[in-house]
């Protein structure tokens, strides 16, 4: 049994290693995200500022256009599935396995990645649909086939790409959003406190069937309550570490800029890193934490209640800046000014915890990391459950919904109580793959999404406009999508 553990583990780090390689993933990642970030002129600099202020606003949309949940529930949604244990064993082990230069490449992804995701999120709205329960649908499984017109040999290259993206998707959410998710939850909760896994199991089975059962409106509610308070403790705990540490700021951020590009020299438990090695672990977990280019995010923005897929298309961008930006970086910056990232990578995990004990009492800093990961691993189990069964309705119709819900929480129970270690490899494979198909799409249309773009801020900049006056604006202008599905460009 051993023997074929090692030996999965081997072609899975053998698969991981071609994906995320320097000749595919990784140029193609930061090609998507230079071309949006031209074509759409820097609006994740030159927006932010009104995108948070859309998104941080429960905005009830009374005169928006179909949907099932409100912006801010769409944004918290999203949230939920991203800011999980990649916020904090992720960046952990990024860092034990490229050192601290790859917490660099981590800001590098989320700043690329937020045009990104406001692409993904735009394309989501612009081609979202209804399935048979009534339910509003959308995301790369379905904009890359409405989106892309192109045949070849008379196969359409958009319903290969849309397919491929919801069976990967699907795969994904049981290892990604799942499994990892819980056998996290039980690992610190049990360690912390000396409750049985099988008890942490069970619980996280009932609670998240309790909520998933109602679908996205039950999550919608769920996450938009849990989540600001999840983020707003993590970072008030982060930044009194930081005041306690404050003299090692400057150092902090000397190693994360200097070893970004010449790597790490053994310290302590840590072995040394590569330039590669950064690169590699500081964008793999970097887009593992914010999923963006993944167009997994697109699926709840899809679901949002809003006036034009602009306007939600910048919400969801303010989605990787609190992710990557914010917590991502107290994770980071907690880490390095303590000395807690020397570990291996076995210990990186723990060095969150160890972390966070510097400046505070007793066994407080190891509390509160568990407490964090809990509630940010069981929101990624809401979020990403929503993912699967989006990309379950479009493979097989709402009659998979329900049964792919059930499956989703009782395997739940399998990963808080299994050993999981090759789940961190498979889950760098599977986004790996998810990410594919969806970047080749926003490359493909990301002319479409730069003159849609263009169009509807040049009348509503201050994103301050109401249905009516989008409508009047808007009348007349096809905002180049006939051209796009008459021509392919």
């Amino acid at each position: 049994m051993k023997e074929l553990e090692e030996s999965i583990a081997s072609f899975l780090d053998t698969i991981g290693g071609i994906i995320w390689g320097p000749f595919v993933l990784i140029p193609l990642l930061a090609i998507t995200g230079l071309l949006l970030t031209v074509r759409l002129r820097g609006i994740q600099f030159t927006k932010l500022g009104p995108a948070l202020r859309l998104g941080l606003k429960d905005r009830k949309d009374a005169d928006a256009d179909d949907g099932d949940v409100s912006q801010f529930q769409a944004l918290t949604t999203a949230l939920a599935a991203t800011v999980g244990t990649g916020n904090i064993v992720g960046v952990a082990t990024a860092i034990a396995l490229g050192g601290p230069g790859a917490v660099f490449w981590m800001w590098v992804t989320g700043i690329l990645g937020m045009a990104s995701k406001y692409s993904e999120a735009f394309l989501a709205v612009r081609y979202r649909t209804k399935d048979d329960a009534g339910e509003v649908s959308g995301g790369p499984q379905y904009y890359l086939e409405r989106g892309i017109t192109i045949k070849v040999g008379g196969i359409s290259i958009g319903k290969v790409l849309a397919i491929s993206f919801a069976v990967f998707a699907v795969i994904a959410s049981f290892g990604i959003g799942n499994m990892t998710q819980a056998n996290a939850i039980a690992r610190n909760v049990g360690s912390s406190w000396g409750i049985d896994t099988w008890i942490i199991g069970l619980v996280l089975m009932l609670g998240a069937f309790a909520v998933l059962i109602g679908g996205i409106k039950s999550i919608g509610k769920v996450t938009s309550a849990l989540v600001p308070i999840m983020i707003l403790l993590y970072v008030v705990a982060s930044i009194w570490i930081l005041i306690v540490n404050i003299g090692n700021l400057p150092s902090a951020f000397g190693l994360i800029f200097t070893d970004a590009f010449t790597g790490t020299a053994a310290t302590g438990g840590f072995i040394g890193a590569t330039i590669a090695q950064a690169i590699r672990f500081g964008m793999a977990r970097g887009i593992f934490s914010n999923e963006s280019g993944m167009g997994s995010a697109a699926i709840a923005a899809a679901a949002a209640k809003t006036t034009h897929p602009v306007r939600q298309g910048l919400v969801s961008m303010t989605q990787t800046f609190i992710d990557t930006i914010i917590v991502v970086t107290c994770t980071a910056l907690v880490l390095i000014t303590t000395g807690a990232w020397a570990v291996s990578e076995d210990d990186a995990a723990y060095a969150t915890g160890e972390g966070f004990s510097t400046g505070l009492p007793g066994e407080w800093g190891h509390w509160i990391v568990t407490i964090a990961l809990a509630l940010f691993a069981f929101s990624t189990l809401l979020g990403w459950c929503y993912y699967g069964e989006r990309c379950v309705e479009r493979l097989v119709g709402r009659r998979g919904v329900m049964p792919y819900r059930v499956i989703f929480c009782l395997i739940v129970y399998v990963g808080a109580t299994t050993s999981l270690s090759l789940v961190w490899s498979f889950a760098d494979v599977m986004n790996g793959l998810m990410a594919l198909p969806n970047l080749i799409g926003l490359i493909v249309m990301s002319g479409l999404i730069a003159r849609e773009t263009r169009h509807y801020l040049k009348n509503d900049p201050n994103l301050r406009a109401t249905k009516a006056e989008v409508d009047a604006f808007m009348e007349g202008h096809d905002g180049g999508i006939d051209t796009y599905e008459k021509t392919g460009r």
